[in-house]
């Protein structure tokens, strides 16, 4: 198949396929010209009905009158003229003369001749209308001698009905001549007038038709006209959902459709302007963060410089320090180092909220990545490594170490010893199981380890750590592409899984000189804990 046979049948596909979305039957425009069709077709069909029955009773009845009227008049004219006991030929004259009228109905004539045998005279000769043309019922009741009252002036009358003969409609008559004479009977096709019906339903079925084709049009018309300002609702309500909220409606008219255009333009307008003041609010609280940090880092130099001259005090065995102030003394380098450490992790965080987090990647053993995380903080004798050599990824080796050290030590911590790192590795993914033997994690807590400044009790708001620890864990495990989950073992104590892709795409970092908000090259220390989560 050429190109461009290919891309004539990609844009059938294509355009059948937007129609079929379109006529889905959960969709408003479909359901917009059932109804209408419906409706239209319950209308049409009820009028063509009720047209076609008047239409039928009005011919039937006008064609049928008018041949009883003139059966009527025949039998009282030409057959009441016969004598009282005809013979057989003047009864075939006098039914011939009979069907000869306008209406060209036959006619059956039955009496008594002189002898007393009854004697027929058909308009059709022998072969032609006879006495079993007629219903048995139709005779009973012209033969039935009615009794003469001042209600009823004749004791018989003329009698009719219609009868069906080869999908033929007939009309059967009868009476008898008043004062004694011959019975009569006549016979009328309906043939012509049937047809004339059937005409009549043909055309009423296609205005029908016509009036459902119609129907469905101008539904169609109606859908397309208060469906469009609804589509193009719906796509602005996506535009906005996917945080283009500089997206408007354009409005026209008055009416609710136009009201509604001007409620969203609104409402858009109004989440725009709410979104950008707390983004400039956020954006101010993110550098005031980052300028804090880095204005303390000055002081806080200074202040650690004298703080580790004390420590070098203590730890002299000259006894030069003042055993009453070697507590407080104490307490300072203590507290010093910890402003320290939330300095850096402040800033650390800085670096994330800002976007101004990258990777360094280099391809990295990741047995030999944690025994120096672990030999580095003097943890060999309370961690048990269970991993192969030889498992290598291609990572960051510093915010590997981050986070290593930030779940190792919160094990350490708040677990209990020892505690067992675990490496799992496939051809695509890396995974790093840390599990204490503690108490684990509370239910209740377990959402929140990686909030933010999160304290899992309200009775120790200050904690050795910053509360950052395993949030900055977890921002690096996502910088990777991956993901830190927590979570309690059946045996005992708490898992930590961190999962990360081995091929993670490199990203340079930009240039740094060590001082400016969202530099990457201070290393926060690996130090966290449930209880302060």
């Amino acid at each position: 198949m050429t190109q461009a046979h290919q891309g004539g049948a990609r844009g059938w596909t294509g355009a059948r396929k937007g129609v079929l979305s379109r006529l889905r039957f959960t969709s408003l425009r479909l359901r917009l010209v059932v109804v209408f069709g419906l409706v239209a077709l319950t209308a049409a069909v009820s009028a063509s009905g009720i047209a076609y029955w008047l239409n039928r009773e009005a011919v039937l009845t006008r064609t049928q009158d008018a041949v009883l009227r003139d059966f009527e008049q025949e039998m009282q004219n030409r057959a009441g003229a016969l004598p009282e006991r005809p013979t057989q030929d003047e009864l075939q004259h006098t039914a011939g003369q009979m069907a000869g009228s306008d209406q060209r109905f036959s006619v059956l004539l039955v009496a008594r001749d002189a002898d007393g045998r009854t004697v027929y005279g058909s308009s059709g000769g022998l072969s032609g209308f006879s006495l079993r043309d007629v219903p048995a019922s139709l005779r009973t009741a012209v033969n039935r001698t009615q009794k003469v009252d001042g209600a009823n002036k004749h004791p018989h009358h003329l009698y009719w009905q219609r009868v069906i003969d080869h999908d033929t409609p007939y009309l059967v008559a009868g009476t008898r001549v008043i004062g004694g004479g011959p019975t009569g009977y006549m016979l009328k096709s309906l043939e012509p007038e049937a047809k004339d019906l059937n005409s009549l339903a043909w055309s009423l079925g296609i205005a029908t038709g016509l009036a459902l084709i119609g129907s469905a049009l101008l539904a169609q018309a109606a859908a397309t006209t208060v469906l469009k300002p609804v589509q193009r609702l719906g796509t602005a309500a996506r535009r906005l959902g996917e945080g283009k909220l500089d997206t408007r409606l354009r409005v026209s008219g008055t009416d609710e459709l136009a009201d509604l255009s001007r409620t969203f333009n609104n409402a858009a307008e109004a989440l725009e302007k709410r979104v950008a003041d707390m983004a400039a609010r956020d954006e101010a609280s993110r550098r005031f963060v980052a300028d804090m940090s880095h204005e303390l880092r000055t002081p806080l130099t200074a202040i650690t410089a004298v703080t580790e001259v004390l420590e070098e005090e203590l730890e002299a065995e000259t006894g030069s320090m003042d055993p009453m102030i070697e507590p407080a003394v104490r307490l300072v380098v203590s507290e010093t180092r910890r402003l320290n450490d939330l300095v850096e992790n402040l800033m650390e965080v800085t670096r994330f909220d800002a976007g101004t987090a990258r990777l360094v990647l280099d391809d990295v053993d990741i047995a030999d990545q944690i025994t120096a995380c672990i030999d580095a903080r003097a943890w060999l004798d309370a961690v048990e490594l269970d991993a192969e050599r030889g498992i290598h990824a291609r990572l960051d080796p510093r915010r590997l170490d981050v986070i290593l050290a930030n779940l190792i030590g919160n094990a350490l911590k708040h677990g209990g010893s020892p505690v067992r790192v675990t490496i799992r590795a496939d051809d695509d993914s890396l995974v790093i199981e840390v599990q204490d033997h503690g108490p684990g994690i509370p239910e209740d807590v377990l959402p929140h380890v990686f909030d933010r400044f999160y304290k899992a009790s309200a009775s120790r708001p200050r904690s050795e750590g910053s509360g950052l620890g395993l949030s900055i864990a977890l921002e690096n495990a996502h910088i990777h592409g991956g993901e830190i989950t927590a979570a309690n073992s059946a045996d005992s104590g708490a898992v930590f899984t961190l999962r990360l892709p081995r091929g993670t795409a490199p990203v340079e970092e930009p240039a740094d000189d060590g001082q400016q908000p969202g530099s990457d090259t201070d290393q926060p220390k690996g130090e966290d804990s449930k209880g302060d989560a």
